[in-house]
């Protein structure tokens, strides 16, 4: 890689320098980005600057050639593209909405060459936040920034809890068909999330929608007032209804017998989100319809 010259744009805006150079050199070590910073190959607006610095709008970057691995340069395939244009639902001059496939992360990392928002980036050739997260094996809505004014706004709407979010779920067992409220702290470890009283808050509501007693489970919605890493799995696990296809909270004999009738994926899907959208100013609700590989293992049952 040669010599890059980058413009901070209004997402990069307070960033310190150290920070931004690691966001931007993804799998080069902390020491190695420290070190160059130290020795003033790193400038900005031709000027040395610490690893402190904090950038402001329009500052010019100098960063000195690196030797990358070709796993850091992947360029998103024309399959992906595809596959994430086809998957749009819904964009305005601030906001981007995706209906998340299922086995695609939202950014790469942990072995994972390129997710959604690279992948976006790099199509785009803007700057891009994500909103919020779902998780790798999670389909459905996610919430993608064009502008800093708009990610911040969305922040503080889910923050404050004004932002609606509702999810499709199959789990384990036949569950009375009434609201059932889980509020359990949540606590991650090194390993997983687990309840636990020294963790956060977290709250989930789960209304069953039709029970399926041929394979024992029950098709749920979930309506969530907080978001902790793994929240409705866990929940779903604590309540003694797992997520079917859930290779981590799940039951593991459970999940090979409904994978021998086809399903080959977690069964949760954020079907639905609920805000207020900063660049029209008004409430929107956006639903992503199931996928068809969910669809059609629910029409087998």
């Amino acid at each position: 890689m040669g010599v890059i010259f980058q413009t901070v744009d209004e997402f990069s805006v307070g960033q310190r320098l150290d920070n931004y150079l690691l966001k931007h050199l993804k799998g080069v070590p902390k020491s190695h980005i420290y070190r160059i910073i130290r020795k003033g190959e790193v400038r900005v607006d031709k000027g040395r600057k610490k690893a402190d610095y904090k950038l402001i709008l329009n500052n010019v970057v100098r960063i000195p050639p690196i030797r990358m691995s070709e796993s850091k340069l992947t360029k998103t395939s024309d399959s992906l593209k595809k596959l994430l244009t086809d998957s749009i639902l819904y964009e305005d001059k601030g906001l981007l909405i995706l209906n998340k496939p299922s086995g695609l992360a939202v950014h790469g990392g942990s072995g994972i060459d390129i997710g959604v928002i690279e992948a976006l980036r790099d199509m785009s050739n803007t700057p891009l936040e994500l909103v919020h997260r779902i998780d790798r094996a999670t389909s459905g809505v996610l919430l993608i920034a064009k502008k800093r004014s708009v990610l911040k706004n969305l922040h503080e709407q889910l923050v404050n809890r004004h932002m609606e979010k509702r999810y499709t779920a199959l789990v384990k067992g036949t569950w009375s068909k009434k609201r059932h409220t889980i509020d359990a702290p949540l606590y991650q470890n090194s390993r997983c999330t687990i309840v636990d009283a020294k963790g956060k808050e977290a709250v989930s509501h789960f209304q069953p929608l039709k029970n399926f007693d041929s394979i024992d489970a029950s098709l749920v919605e979930v309506l969530i007032e907080t978001g902790r890493m793994h929240q409705i799995r866990v929940h779903a696990q604590y309540a003694g209804h797992p997520l079917v296809g859930d290779d981590k909270y799940g039951d593991r004999d459970f999940d090979r017998k409904v994978h021998s009738q086809g399903l080959k994926r977690l069964f949760l899907h954020a079907q639905q989100l609920t805000f207020t959208n900063p660049t029209t100013d008004t409430i929107q609700t956006v639903k992503a319809p199931l996928s068809a590989e969910l669809t059609a293992f629910l029409a087998t049952l």
